[in-house]
């Protein structure tokens, strides 16, 4: 018999105890929490220690455009200049699959920044301990190799992809919204003038107003009486994915100005650390996307270095929990677009064979973190994942069925149950974290919106 891994035996275990059975057993969850931060691929955010656990796949060089190895040097998590993570984007460092235009990728700096050799091929430091509650995370629950996001593009689309499995603008459409709106707002209260650029399957654009009128997960929940909220920091942001469609942000116009309204939007809460309260007040919803402040979102230029502790006091909120949370919530840690870095993982395919997704799925690798009572420890995964998994896990759980017409990415996607054993669960270690719960929660700084780029 050939030795098998810890990694490759945790595997088999799993997949042996859900073959057993008429049906496979299945953890059962009460809540599902989505942690959605910015702008990261596993090699820049891990690649300060690439064998942090076995098993995975992170790389600390590159392959430039001529042909080079190109070595990553460190940079911090909070920098002074942001990359390009358009479509255009995507393809320049895609390069029809060579992954090795990276260095064309448009580098953006602030005032006064010197942005030195190759900034593409960053990995971000971790001597001070920034980012090590992302590596407890990793280390003591589950860690994805191939986390995919759905989309080619940046944040707006993608966090549509994450709240319904497609960016198209109505149920039937081909089109996907592909970049982020013009402008500093966005969504179905935007101001006249706004649009966001639309591809469509031959790679064609053209433009529309950034309202759209499709299913999403919430027709879902809503029709099962499964509770949601979606915590964010402002209406407009393009990280506030319920603002973009028309049955949930019923537009109104309040002092001159077009403004979110209806029962469905008071179920958007906007100051994300109320989920923290939510939680230590028995209030935590059946499913919740949580996305940051500015301050706490890891995209590069904005935050100051709180992402890491902000995930870890909401893990720890839940793992600490009087209400019982622990044992029967998943929380799954993601973060919404490669944000220009380069990854040597290609994405594992080009749109679906019956042609959804032609011009705009699958795009580069995320870092995901699935992290639960019965989560194995130091579990990695080697499936494809992408956004419709976590759909498609919720789905699964609460026995919702399918979004929409039966092709978005929900369709496509696995369910996430790998990384779940049924067993006792497992007693709660608090993640050592800069700040605790009451940092975000008593904090008197205004809340800054994440980049809107």
């Amino acid at each position: 018999m050939r030795h098998l891994s810890r990694n490759s035996l945790i595997a088999l275990i799993i997949n042996l105890v859900l073959a057993v059975g008429s049906a496979r057993a299945q953890v059962q969850f009460q809540h599902i929490v989505i942690i959605d931060q910015e702008n990261r691929t596993p090699d820049n955010l891990f690649g300060s220690n690439p064998t942090f656990e076995p098993g995975v796949d992170i790389q600390t060089y590159g392959v430039n455009s001529k042909g080079q190895i190109v070595p990553f040097t460190s940079g911090p998590l909070a920098g002074c200049y942001d990359l390009g993570h358009s479509h255009l984007s995507f393809q320049k460092a895609y390069n029809n699959g060579a992954m090795d235009g990276s260095d064309k990728v448009t580098v953006k700096p602030s005032s006064g920044c010197v942005t030195g050799p190759n900034p593409q091929f960053r990995y971000v430091d971790n001597s001070t301990g920034t980012i090590q509650p992302y590596f407890d995370l990793a280390t003591q629950y589950g860690f994805a190799n191939r986390m995919f996001q759905t989309n080619q593009g940046a944040s707006f689309p993608s966090h549509l992809f994450i709240l319904s499995g497609t960016s198209a603008p109505t149920t039937d459409s081909t089109l996907f919204a592909a970049e982020n709106p013009t402008g500093v707002s966005t969504g179905c209260s935007s101001a006249p003038g706004t649009v966001v650029e639309m591809i469509a399957p031959n790679g064609t654009y053209s433009k529309m107003y950034p309202c759209f009128d499709h299913a999403t997960l919430i027709d879902l929940l809503e029709g099962a009486n499964v509770t949601w909220r979606y915590y964010a920091a402002n209406s407009k942001t393009i990280l506030t994915a319920p603002n973009a469609i028309s049955s949930i942000c019923q537009a109104q116009e309040v002092d001159g100005k077009l403004t979110c309204t209806g029962s469905e939007w008071a179920n958007v809460i906007l100051k994300p650390a109320q989920v923290l309260t939510d939680i230590k007040n028995c209030n935590l919803a059946n499913v919740a996307w949580v996305t940051p402040t500015g301050q706490n979102s890891d995209h590069p230029l904005g935050n100051t270095g709180g992402g890491p502790a902000w995930v870890a006091s909401i893990v720890n909120a839940i793992g600490n929990s009087n209400c019982g949370y622990w044992q029967n919530t998943a929380i799954l840690i993601t973060w919404d677009d490669w944000g220009g870095w380069y990854d040597h993982v290609p994405p594992y395919q080009i749109g679906q064979p019956n042609g959804w997704g032609a011009s705009y799925v699958y795009g580069f690798r995320v870092p995901l973190m699935v992290v639960s009572a019965y989560t194995p420890t130091g579990y990695v995964s080697v499936n494809d994942h992408d956004f419709g998994s976590f759909l498609r896990f919720i789905e699964t759980n609460f026995g919702l069925g399918l979004i929409g017409p039966g092709y978005y990415a929900d369709s496509y996607a696995d369910d996430l149950e790998e990384f779940f054993v049924p067993c006792t669960p497992r007693i709660f270690s608090t993640i050592p974290a800069r700040y605790g719960a009451e940092h975000f929660v008593n904090n008197t700084e205004p809340d800054t919106a994440p980049d809107n780029d």
